[in-house]
């Protein structure tokens, strides 16, 4: 089966109001467009155009698989965020299915704000970046870094944070004082903050300060502007990418990209939110281990084609760029795929053409679910593709 697919952008407050419009062709909102989801998630479906393969006549992507018995275990999005997200991190599979048991036990309704888990899934995810530059906060760095940055200003109000930050096993406890809030936080972001000012035309100024000053600008007073000098401010390129696994402690901050994710909502807020910050049931599920830059390097299946494959089942991300669309590829597809055209315009089909034939054109997007997908033509597209978790 082979069909058009599309969806209207999510109107989140952070979201750019052209991003996502130039990217894909269409008539700006007006309002913010934060995210444009293509999958089947039940919280934005997306709507079937061409319903000429679809038997059951269903409008979008969750009543087809639902009726079908059937669910992607990831979700595509097109992400563009203007104003920085919150710092969040989510669960493992085994997390995610005692905690949505202990809620469920508890009583807590699904659409309750103090929710944490609404499903029993994790939710790794890996973000490719369309915009120059993509920036975001991922992952803690080693104590030693952070403390450098933080010494060479040499500012007495910085001590109170300086002095904890001894060896990288001090993490969970500076985290915990930071997001909790703890004695002399407050003076801590705002000794911060003045610093950050100060050194916007410094030679010691760096990507970190400038996070400081774009959450202080964005969340005054927020703890999660302290605990973005103890991650990295990771700044990519076109074509860079990062994968953010359970435990990640992450923020985007700007830019456009396209998100391939697991279908999951459970998320654990640690700041930069006005939504419930549960710092408890965070720091269960937050890895603080010091990590690299969390870049996950491509693999080139063929000239103009690069695949993205991080080390869990749900999601595999293949780019493939005007030169290998010409040539022509075939993507494999274990249960299905969901195919974005980002420019040009390309033919999509299935295994030994199998499903039909579509054409997609700057913006549009089909959903196949043959056992392989060939893309030929001359654009620029993306195929998402994966299968179903393991426990």
């Amino acid at each position: 089966m082979l069909l058009r697919i599309e969806n209207t952008p999510r109107d989140y407050a952070w979201g750019s109001t052209t991003a996502i419009a130039e990217l894909i062709g269409s008539t700006p909102s007006g309002g913010p467009e934060a995210e444009l989801w293509l999958g089947d998630h039940p919280g934005s479906p997306a709507r079937i155009v061409d319903g000429a393969g679809d038997p059951a006549g269903a409008s979008d992507l969750h009543a087809l698989l639902r009726a079908r018995g059937e669910h992607l275990p990831f979700l595509l999005k097109v992400l563009a965020a203007a104003e920085p997200l919150s710092l969040q991190a989510h669960p493992t599979i085994a997390q995610a299915r005692e905690g949505y048991a202990r809620e469920n036990a508890a009583g807590i309704a699904l659409d309750d704000p103090s929710r944490n888990y609404k499903d029993e899934l994790h939710k790794p995810e890996l973000i490719y970046a369309l915009s120059d530059p993509f920036i975001a906060l991922a992952g803690f760095r080693p104590v030693a870094e952070a403390r450098a940055v933080l010494a060479e200003v040499d500012d007495p109000g910085l001590r109170p944070l300086v002095d904890r930050l001894t060896l990288d096993a001090a993490l969970p406890e500076v985290v915990r004082w930071l997001i909790g809030r703890g004695d002399g936080v407050d003076a801590v972001v705002d000794a911060l903050t003045a610093t950050a000012r100060t050194l916007e035309h410094d030679p010691r100024d760096s990507p970190s300060w400038a996070t400081v000053r774009r959450l202080a600008d964005h969340y005054p007073g927020d703890p999660g502007i302290a605990l973005s000098l103890l991650m990295h401010t990771v700044v990519l390129r076109p074509g860079e990418a990062l994968y953010l696994p359970t435990g990640n402690i992450h923020s985007y901050q700007q830019g456009l990209a396209i998100e391939v994710m697991a279908a999951s909502d459970n998320v654990l807020r640690g700041g930069l939110t006005p939504k419930h910050v549960d710092v408890p049931e965070l720091m269960r599920v937050l890895d603080t281990r010091p990590v690299a830059e969390p870049r996950i390097i491509p693999t080139l299946v063929a000239p103009g084609v690069h695949r993205f494959e991080p080390d869990v089942v749900d999601f595999a991300l293949t780019v493939i760029e005007p030169e290998g669309a010409r040539a022509g590829v075939e993507v494999a597809a274990p249960t299905a795929a969901i195919v974005l055209c980002l420019e040009g315009r390309v033919s999509v089909g299935g295994a030994a053409g199998a499903g039909g034939q579509l054409v997609l054109e700057r913006g549009q997007a089909a959903y196949c679910d043959e056992a392989s997908v060939s893309i030929h033509g001359d654009g620029r597209v993306v195929v998402a593709t994966g299968d179903h978790p393991v426990g």
